[in-house]
């Protein structure tokens, strides 16, 4: 194998050459204590840079065996070792376009399987990342590229991807709140919970584009209320106490600007493990637990919405509701209808994001407008339904709609962003303020009816490139298609947007390379991709191999294939 030495001799012979030449490159390098392999070259200085790999050996990772003894565990340093490598600084060299970049994905405040740094068993690591190769305009830059690939880089390994390069108690800490947080949130069913905030939590974030936590001095740390309080035991913090929200329906109330939102975002990341020092690594939610809104103009195709609205003007179907401009109140009841589809068992709501009219119809406007002529039955006629009958809890942050106290197990009070057990008062209050208000009809069959997507509609490929995947500012460009993801407020990370778009194109493979003649229906097309998932992990979601996918949820993928305008479905 060719070493440093080789290396370095092929750099200075490349001096000067044009940018092509780097092909040379590609192969593998004998760094000393690692392995370089160059994968892919970048086109011009221009272009997306090149992409490697670097491979070290267990001695040399030198990560004791007790720190990665369960998935968890590895996982949480994993992302460590991850984050260190991407905030090392930028590879030193100056050059034309991309000349020098060194770009790895940062895995932020989350703690979720990812393809940048990965462990193998025997404690061995892969990297992988991208290399901008330096150029001054077409030409190589030979000197520039032998002190990236033969200084920078060596260097950038032993200070970031070696267990000597950091605190033991970093490293530990990083195991230990990830096996912590995975063992809180396996605990959920059990204590018949679907969410778990850890006292002493600081939820609130530095800004809408700024996932870390607030400064101490402003954020309140959250208490959970006596009635409300629940011990859960982590393997290394033993017991934790925090707020408990049971199966069934909870109701988040309070003023305006008192933390209702912010503690349901919280909870929408609770589906997600938090770095050491994020404020919610104790924050766990069902791992099913789905975010749903209102979403005025999106597609909708062939969704049986008629659990909630149903006798539209002119006759229209809507037990196969398909819209190229779904209104607020349809696109709602079809994002809830598609998360009963992919297997959500918990439902997160913010009135704040959602549609009044699919929300809630009160007295006066049941008064005014006869039932014969209003389509929609409203979701607090059905949230009990969902939950007796097929076993989906809500949680729902209500400001203004009342009525919700009426089905409402659970009554969590937000003042001065501290939670308070509200049921008695929401009790009482039901009592001494009826609502006057009639309930709607029995509900029709809740559970959705099996879609099969036609597999052709997924097809990525765009113009001469086979797979088309690209993510910017929360759209996914797939094939011909741009998807807009902001209101998937579940999807948090640019790694799960490129991985959502990898398995769509996954998906599209698979379906057609099946040997039965039958197109799996949209359930099937989820457990496939999670078995590839599970068995694969992350890499699998990764097809340039540039360490630039992070685990995805099955809810996420599907909301992203349903708001495929190219869907289309083939007749059950």
């Amino acid at each position: 194998m060719p070493d440093l030495h080789d290396l370095r001799s092929l750099c200075a012979r490349l001096d000067g050459a044009p940018y092509p030449a780097y092909s040379q490159l590609k192969g593998t390098w004998d760094l000393g204590s690692a392995t370089l392999e160059v994968v892919w070259i970048q086109g011009d200085p221009y272009a997306a840079p090149s992409v490697v790999t670097v491979r070290l050996a267990p001695d040399e990772v030198g990560l004791p065996a007790a720190l990665r003894s369960t998935e968890p565990r590895r996982r949480g340093v994993e992302a460590f070792l991850a984050r260190a490598l991407a905030r090392y600084g930028d590879g030193g060299v100056e050059g034309s376009g991309r000349s020098g970049a060194v770009v790895v994905q940062d895995p932020g405040q989350l703690v979720e399987p990812q393809s940048a740094v990965t462990l193998d068993d025997a404690g061995g690591l892969t990297a992988r990342f991208r290399l901008g190769l330096p150029a001054r305009g077409r030409r190589i830059l030979g000197g520039a590229a032998a002190e990236l690939l033969a200084r920078h880089l060596p260097e950038r390994i032993d200070a970031t991807l070696r267990a000597s390069a950091h605190s033991p108690g970093d490293l530990k800490r990083a195991a230990e709140v990830s096996e912590d947080a995975a063992a809180l949130r396996e605990a959920l069913p059990g204590a018949g919970l679907v969410a778990f905030v850890g006292d002493g939590a600081l939820l609130p974030r530095r800004s809408g584009v700024d996932d870390r936590p607030l400064d101490a001095p402003d954020a309140v740390p959250f208490e959970s209320p006596p009635g409300l309080r629940v011990t859960l035991t982590a393997p290394n913090s033993g017991a934790v106490t925090g707020l408990g929200i049971p199966a069934g329906v909870t109701v988040i109330a309070g003023g305006g600007f008192h933390g209702k939102s912010t503690l349901l975002r919280a909870l929408e990341r609770g589906v997600y493990t938090h770095a050491p020092g994020d404020g919610r690594e104790r924050v766990v939610t069902l791992p099913d637990a789905q975010k749903i809104r209102a979403e005025d103009g999106r597609a909708v195709t062939g969704v049986d919405i008629s659990p909630f609205i149903d006798g539209l003007p002119g006759g229209r179907d809507t037990h196969r509701f398909t819209t190229p401009n779904a209104s607020g109140s349809t696109s709602q009841a079809a994002s809830l209808v598609e998360a009963l589809e992919s297997g959500a068992r918990v439902l997160l709501m913010d009135e704040d994001t959602t549609a009044t009219n699919f929300m809630i119809r009160d007295r006066r406007m049941q008064a005014l407008v006869p039932p014969e002529f209003e389509p929609i039955t409203p979701f607090v006629d059905r949230v009990r339904a969902l939950h007796d009958d097929l076993g989906v809890s809500t949680v729902l942050v209500v400001g203004g709609a009342g009525d919700y106290l009426e089905v409402a197990d659970t009554v969590v009070v937000l003042r001065d962003y501290r939670p308070r057990d509200g049921g008695a008062a929401a009790r009482a209050v039901v009592r001494d303020h009826p609502s006057g208000r009639a309930s709607g009809p029995p509900p029709p069959r809740l559970a959705p009816a099996p879609r099969t997507p036609d597999p052709l509609t997924l097809d990525p490929r765009r113009g001469r490139r086979e797979v088309s995947v690209k993510v910017r500012d929360h759209r996914l460009q797939y094939g011909d298609e741009s998807v807009d993801l902001s209101a998937i407020d579940q999807i948090v990370h640019p790694g799960q947007a490129r991985a959502v778009g990898a398995a769509l194109a996954w998906v599209y493979r698979w379906a057609r390379e099946r040997n039965d003649a039958r197109p799996p229906t949209m359930k099937e097309l989820l457990d496939a991709l999670d078995a590839l998932q599970h068995d694969h992990g992350p890499v699998a979601l990764d097809p340039f191999g540039a360490g630039e996918a992070m685990a995805v949820r099955r809810h996420d993928v599907a909301a992203t294939l349903n708001r495929l305008r190219s869907l289309s479905l083939r007749s059950p």
